[in-house]
């Protein structure tokens, strides 16, 4: 017989019933019931009751047993005692009776129960992981991850796309977020960087003729954390393509997570099929943001004009100073307490309003302080554009576009999870394409890129020539689902003399090309396909498949919010030879130290 087990915890069924078996796993509870003592025994595939009866010899030791002993138990298969059947577990009509016990392993007291539903401080969880990932979801979370990514794989390679691993060590980025640094031991003072996408070196195998590449990359940026992203390093599917339009990256990648969302949705509902594809201009005109939850059936819609030169001079004010009016209607609210728009506006407060307006339509009439200083045909212009009906409740919000934009976007969430408006078990996937080229920093009265810098502009040469630079726009695509932006991707700049005349306008000359990314403008002079790619996001997509409130809930071993990892202690201190070998002196900030 093997050492340690001939089935595991999940495997014993009433078929094996008279049959000798051995059980290895951790004790997950201990019960002492007259005399009989009772342990369920959890390994990574289940848990079975074992049962200890007080003639064997070794009845004290197995009382003495604690939370978390490993446990080698060995005995009969027999059948449970119909007033102790546990239908809550496959393993629920069996139970082991023990005629041999070996203790494996003893565990001290643990910090927080393993079993059952004991809240801890996420300092504690993640300091001691190994314990946190014992907990039955987030063991189940990691499990799933691993099939997420095992069906990613196959269904990529389904497509003829080659897996290839690309550099970790790599040089350091002008673009994006803050590099992770490495120092060179054998080139002092100079560093290598963590990769924070594979972007370029997925474009070079494009260039040297692969024509389709994937990768599960892990990526690394010096960032801050979010509820949906984790600060230092993440995993994406990584993908690139040679000689595809938009029209080719949209069609393999709607199949490809449209069939993982319905492999995995546990019932949910899934877009499948072509993804509804939105315009960033109209995205940011109806939602507010470019991450449109299409759950929410809220929009947002223009009411400018109405209020341009009305006696309601809060508003017709905002329009004269070149600012907008956006408003939203709820249907059939208008009953709601008085307490429920106040606290809307304070919420409204919250992100960045100065207040919120609302319009309440009852008895056939609109009423609030704005109607009161609005006259029939603009009343009446409010109705038509926003299609009203008795008990119906417009909101407004009047600010510079980009603040209405961003107040009205979170508005629209507030109002949606507030009234219960989600639709509900349900993935709803969106394309948002027509980014523009470029955009205008206020702050530094400069035009810089707003996506992506090496992205085809659409129109090429003819559109970076003849258009309007704030006109332009790209070939550049996120992918959005429930709200939550699952990647960006874009048709690549393959043209030396397009990208050239693409920085130029974004305040590069072709000196500072030619030295912040030679490489790939080299590599575009030896001939290189039209491509394009994306990159979807693992952890965000385990996320919402698992239905997991924080992206620490599906990775193994994750940051805290301030970057560090609690049970390896790092980052932390190194020694003053390993310094000195990389040729680094390290300056503390006062007050840091």
């Amino acid at each position: 017989m093997h050492a340690y087990r001939t089935h595991t915890c999940g495997e014993l069924r009433d078929h094996q019933i008279g049959q000798t078996a051995k059980l290895s796993g951790w004790v997950h509870t201990i019960r002492d019931h007259g005399g009989v003592c009772f342990i369920d025994l959890r390994d990574h595939y289940g848990i079975t009751q074992v049962v200890v009866h007080p003639e064997v010899e070794f009845f004290q030791a197995a009382r003495q047993l604690h939370f978390e002993y490993v446990v080698c138990f060995e005995g009969e298969v027999v059948r449970r005692d119909d007033e102790t059947i546990n239908k809550k577990l496959p393993s629920g009509l069996i139970e082991l009776k023990v005629t041999s016990m070996e203790v494996l392993s003893q565990a001290d007291q643990v910090p927080f129960p393993v079993h059952g539903d004991f809240p801890a401080p996420e300092a504690t969880r993640l300091k001691y992981r190994y314990l946190d990932l014992r907990k039955e979801d987030l063991h189940r979370n990691i499990i799933l991850r691993s099939e997420i990514i095992a069906s990613i794989r196959q269904r990529m390679t389904g497509h003829d796309f080659n897996e290839i691993q690309t550099p970790i060590l790599t040089a350091s980025s002008p673009e994006g977020a803050r590099d992770y640094l490495v120092p060179s031991r054998l080139h002092p003072g100079q560093f290598y960087a963590l990769p924070q996408a594979p972007q370029q070196f997925k474009q070079l195998l494009m260039v040297a003729g692969f024509d389709k590449y994937f990768q599960i990359a892990p990526c690394f940026r010096d960032e801050d954390a979010r509820a949906d992203r984790s600060p230092g390093e993440f995993y994406q599917l990584d993908m690139e393509m040679s000689f595809a339009t938009q029209d080719d990256v949209f069609e393999i990648i709607e199949d490809v997570i449209g069939g993982l969302f319905s492999e995995f949705a546990n019932g949910k509902t899934v877009d499948t099929g072509a993804f509804v594809r939105i315009a960033y201009k109209e995205a940011m005109q109806e939602f507010g943001c470019d991450k449109p939850d299409l759950r929410n059936p809220l929009r947002l819609m223009d009411v400018t004009s109405i209020f341009d030169g009305s006696d309601f001079k809060a508003f017709a004010g905002v329009v004269e100073r070149g600012g907008v009016v956006r408003a939203t209607v709820v249907r059939g609210i208008a009953d709601r307490p008085r307490k429920f728009y106040d606290e809307m506006i304070e919420f409204a407060q919250s992100v960045g309003a100065k207040g919120l307006g609302y319009i309440v339509w009852k008895d056939g009439e609109g009423k609030s302080p704005i109607a009161n200083y609005m006259d029939d045909a603009r009343m009446g212009s409010l109705v038509e554009a926003g299609s009203i009906e008795d008990g119906d409740v417009m909101f407004f919000i009047a600010d510079t576009e980009s603040n209405a934009c961003s107040i009205g976007s979170e508005v629209l969430k507030e109002l949606g999870n507030r009234l219960e408006l989600l639709e509900e078990n349900c993935f709803r996937f969106c394309w948002i394409v027509d980014y523009p080229m470029y955009e205008y920093d206020e702050r530094n009265k400069e035009i810089i890129f707003s996506h992506n810098p090496f992205s085809m502009p659409q129109g090429g040469m003819d559109a970076l020539m003849n258009e309007e630079t704030l006109d332009i726009l790209a070939y550049q695509y996120d992918l959005v689902c429930n709200g939550i932006e699952l990647s960006s991707g874009a048709i690549r700049n393959h043209k030396p003399e397009i990208m050239y005349k693409a920085f130029e306008i974004g305040g590069y000359d072709s000196a500072e090309v030619d030295k912040r990314f030679g490489g790939m403008i080299s590599a575009f002079k030896h001939g290189a396909p039209p491509h394009g790619g994306i990159a979807p996001g693992i952890d965000r997509i385990v996320m919402l498949l698992s239905d997991s409130p924080n992206i620490r809930e599906v990775i193994a071993f994750p940051f805290n919010q301030q970057a560090q990892d609690l049970m390896m202690n790092a980052p932390n201190d190194v020694s003053r030879k390993q310094l000195k070998e990389l040729h680094i002196k390290v300056d503390i900030p006062k007050g840091m130290q």
